[in-house]
Formats: C-alpha cells, structure tokens, sequence
C-alpha cells in the first residue's frame, strides 16, 4: 500500500398565524446568504413554490436544542405562506422516541439515528423509517454542530493522504461483516492481512519506516464522530484497532477534543481524529487529505469540500419521519419538507450558523425521497 508523501430539559412552543417572529430580512436576499465559511444558499437552489392550496393542520415536532433555533425559522416562514398551518413541538433528548410513539410527525436530529432507534421503530411498524438530510455538519465555524470529521498527524510526518481502505487498514480490524441500518451484511468482512500497524506499511522509509501506528480518538461509544468512521471507513464493521487511546468527554478540566489533538502534537508517530475548530488551532499537527478509493483523487478538507460533499468524512444533519411504503405524505408535511428542502429553506439554515446548506445536487436528491 502507498499513501501520498510530500513535505436537553424538556420545552413546547405552539406558534400560530399570528405570527410572532417577522420575516423582515431574514431571507437575506435568498441564496446569497454566506455564514463565516459555513457555506451559502446559492441561487442554484430551486424556489419554494406550493403544490397544495389551503394547507392546514397540526405539524408535530421533536427536536433538540441544537435544532431549534433552526426549526422555529422555518417554522415562521412557512406560516407566513400558510397561515392555516399550526405547530406542535417538543424540545427533548429523545427525540426519536416520539416517532416511536406515533406523538410525533417529523424528529429533527444533528446526527444519525443509532441502530437500536431504527431497529425500535421497525419491530413497530414493520417497515423502515424515511430519513431525509437537511443540511450538511459544519466545517470550522466555532458555533457550528456535528462537524465533519478530520483525519490528522503530527507535523514532521510526511504523509499527505490516505485511501479510505488505508484509513480502514489502520484504524479498524478483521472483522466478519458490518451493519447496513439494521441489516447485517458480510460484504464488509475483510481479514487480518489489511491491518496497516506501521508507518512503513504506507511507503514510509528511514526512521518512519518501522516504528508502530499510535492512534488518538473519540471514545466509540454512541459516539457520532467514531460513528462515521464505522459507518463509512469500516462499511458498517465496529471493530477498532485495540491500540486506540479512546478519549472519553467529561470529566476532565482539558476537553476530550483537545486532549486528542495534543496527544498527536507530542507523539511523531501517532494519527488522531478530531474537528477542523480544533486541529487548526494546534501547530503541532496538520490535516490529512482522503481519497473515497484508490485512484480516485484526494480531497483537502475545506469550506468547499464540505459544501461540496467530495471530501468523504462530511457529517450530515437528518429528518425522520414514518411514511408508510407506498404512501403519499400528507399535504401539510410534504409542503412543510418541501419548503425546508428549497432557496428560502436552506437560506434560514445558512442565517442559522449551525450547519452547511445543501448543495443544489444534494438537495435534489432528497426532494426525490418525498415523490
């Protein structure tokens, strides 16, 4: 193998078309609107434009404080076009649940819904949750959530990249499958002979050359950052290399993110992975860029590539709502989605600072999910 080598308590608000909170500027000119690099709405985005006239009812909402802010935007800019509609919303830790309960219509979430969530809903209902992605997780921008995951090391080592498979060979084991939502699936298994212990093993040479892989990380524990790497790195397989120094939050006067990047800074031969915010603020590492499969080209995590979606560690923020298999959603949901999924939409999430809007090819994909 060869790398590239170079120098939370429990709320409800009701809103009606009273209309509490004004539209006034909040548009920002539609799709020109630009976050502190978190991305923009561009005017690629398609327009929201109504299917449905008169539409009324009781949409019913889960969220979580990091969602909020977001949701009430929308929420009063879809009532200035549909003053018929009414909102029902609780702002709690267990979002999900409400799905479960059949209490809620739509549960907004900044991070992917575990397995034992969709295996719960599915013993239900019988069939799977409808997940939508509303926004792209931040890149560096201190107020936003659920940022992608970077891949670092310390700074005199001259790697530059790393494939998804090297990535894999280093940081996870042989394993016998892995986990597609709640399926079990043996197109994952690989075996010992692609674990990647030492520097060597990825065209290193001099003093690089046979000294041992040090890792730094999250702990992977409901852990949505170690989560990805499973998801996406390991295909859906949870097992880590055993060498990992799994960094647990709390507890502790340094924060886990820092203690991760620090651990990097001091150790030449280590690699860690952390957030853009905090690998950026340590000169004693640096990123690494990644390429989705060998031959492919390397992708630099930047603004651009998160917005993009090219770099292949992006987090992603999700809706989750029970569609039964074949059934139109109601008017009042398929309009409201819509409108999230739209310029004026994905202007409030830019207004929001939280996240990334979707890119236009991104956002068409999951207009389809509500055909």
């Amino acid at each position: 193998m060869r790398g590239i080598l170079g120098a939370k308590v429990a709320a409800m608000r009701v809103a009606d078309a009273t209309g509490q909170v004004c539209l006034g500027l909040g548009l920002l000119a539609l799709g020109l609107v630009a976050v502190h690099g978190q991305g923009a709405a561009p005017d690629a985005l398609p327009a929201y434009e109504p299917s449905t006239a008169n539409v009324h009812g009781v949409v019913r909402i889960h969220d979580s404080e990091l969602t909020q802010h977001l949701v009430h935007l929308w929420q009063d800019r879809f009532l200035k076009l549909h003053p018929l509609v009414r909102y029902k919303e609780y702002t709690v830790p267990a979002w999900f649940n409400g799905l479960c309960a059949g209490t809620a219509d739509l549960a907004f979430a900044g991070r992917r819904a575990y397995r034992s969530e969709l295996k719960a809903f599915e013993s239900i209902y019988g069939y799977p949750v409808t997940e939508l992605v509303f926004a792209t997780g931040g890149f560096n921008q201190r107020k936003g959530n659920t940022p992608g995951v970077i891949i670092f090391v310390h700074k005199d080592n001259p790697l530059r990249g790393l494939t998804l498979d090297q990535l894999d060979g280093i940081l996870g084991a042989e394993r016998t499958g892995g986990w597609e939502r709640t399926q079990w699936t043996t197109a994952a298994a690989r075996g010992p002979e692609k674990n990647i212990r030492t520097w060597g093993q990825l065209g290193l040479t001099g003093e690089w050359a046979n000294q041992p892989i040090t890792i730094f990380g999250i702990d992977a524990t409901l852990s949505g950052w170690s989560g990805l790497i499973q998801q996406v790195v390991f295909k859906g397989g949870d097992k880590w290399n055993p060498v990992i120094h799994e960094i647990v939050r709390g507890g502790t006067e340094v924060p886990a993110d820092a203690q991760i990047v620090n651990g990097v800074a001091q150790d030449r031969y280590a690699i860690g992975f952390s957030f853009m915010r905090v690998v950026e603020q340590n000169p004693g590492v640096k990123p690494l860029a990644l390429a989705a499969k060998p031959g492919e080209a390397f992708v630099t995590p930047t603004a651009d590539s998160f917005h993009a979606r090219t770099y292949p560690l992006v987090t992603s923020v999700y809706i989750y709502l029970n569609r039964p298999p074949g059934q139109p959603l109601p008017p009042r949901l398929r309009e409201f989605l819509t409108f999230i999924l739209s310029r004026e939409g994905q202007a409030a999430v830019a207004e929001d600072g939280m996240y990334i809007p979707l890119n236009a090819e991104a956002l068409q994909a999951e207009r389809k999910k509500l055909e």
